[in-house]
């Protein structure tokens, strides 16, 4: 079965500013993808090439289409939040089930209700009386009744204090994600979202530095607190990035063997968001 996204060679320019440097990537159907990277790195780049937003150089495939040329069939299968509310204040919530009803034929009133009744947000109020995090809940829910197979989700929390960001995820997971969905996610809280991943992309100045499952950077890395005067012989096996912790080093390491590690202190696997910090650190020096 061929992948959901695949990315051969992709480019993106804006003038002599390179957004996007070659990139190749896959994901396939069912997986949760974290892109993750730096403000300005290419992430709102490749997701607008991802739905068919923007021209670009290379190749790629989105749900067996090339989504620029082909945008109106690939938006009958793929949805997007963007980080910004888009529905307009005057708007009534049950106007706005209203109008997504009638211009998306994939849309489930049913089910666009069900969602809306758990967070107790009134058909009757208009958008410009709720709050940032009720607005983006109300985006979710109309977005979820759509019966996509590719959610695109970019910074889709932000400004949103840290309640309403867990009841995002929370309905995210719980009520939309499925073996036949896939949902590819950028964000900067990449904390709160590390447990829902199963595969991150880590891209910088426009090029992938990482593509790996959560099980590949269980089983290929690793990261060892080590006390002062055993960092240099921790050293002779070439971790890849260090930094100071509580009066020790913390050195991370890719491929090594665990039983030579272990000899330096507990290791542990990385954190997404210690090795998205420990791999740049890397690619920018």
């Amino acid at each position: 079965m061929p992948p959901l996204i695949q990315a051969r060679d992709l480019s993106k320019r804006y003038g002599s500013q390179v957004a996007l440097d070659h990139v190749n990537f896959a994901v396939e159907t069912g997986r949760i993808v974290g892109l993750i990277g730096p403000n300005g790195a290419g992430k709102t780049s490749a997701l607008r090439a991802i739905l068919g937003l923007t021209p670009y150089e290379g190749e790629l495939q989105v749900l067996g289409r090339e989504p620029f040329a082909n945008r109106a069939a690939l938006m009958l299968e793929a949805t997007f939040i963007a980080d910004v509310a888009v529905l307009p204040p005057w708007l009534k919530v049950d106007q706005a089930i209203d109008f997504v009803a009638g211009v998306h034929p994939k849309f489930r009133r049913d089910r666009a209700l069900t969602l809306l009744a758990k967070t107790g947000i009134a058909g009757k109020r208009r958008i410009r009386e709720l709050s940032k995090g009720m607005k983006t809940l109300v985006h979710l829910a109309l977005t979820m009744a759509i019966d996509a197979s590719l959610l695109v989700l970019d910074e889709p929390t932000l400004g949103l204090d840290i309640l309403a960001r867990r009841g995002f995820y929370d309905a995210l997971v719980n009520d939309y994600m499925d073996a036949t969905r896939t949902i590819v996610i950028t964000t900067h809280q990449v904390e709160e979202v590390e447990n829902l991943l199963t595969d991150v992309l880590f891209i910088d100045q426009g090029r992938i530095v990482l593509d790996c499952s959560l099980e590949d950077i269980a089983a290929r890395y690793a990261a060892v607190a080590v006390a002062d005067d055993r960092v240099a012989a921790a050293r002779a096996l070439n971790p890849f990035h260090e930094r100071p912790m509580l009066g020790k080093r913390v050195l991370y390491f890719e491929g090594a063997d665990p039983g030579k590690l272990a000899e330096f202190g507990e290791v542990h696997t990385p954190s997404v968001s210690d090795l998205f910090v420990a791999k740049l650190s890397r690619n920018a020096a």
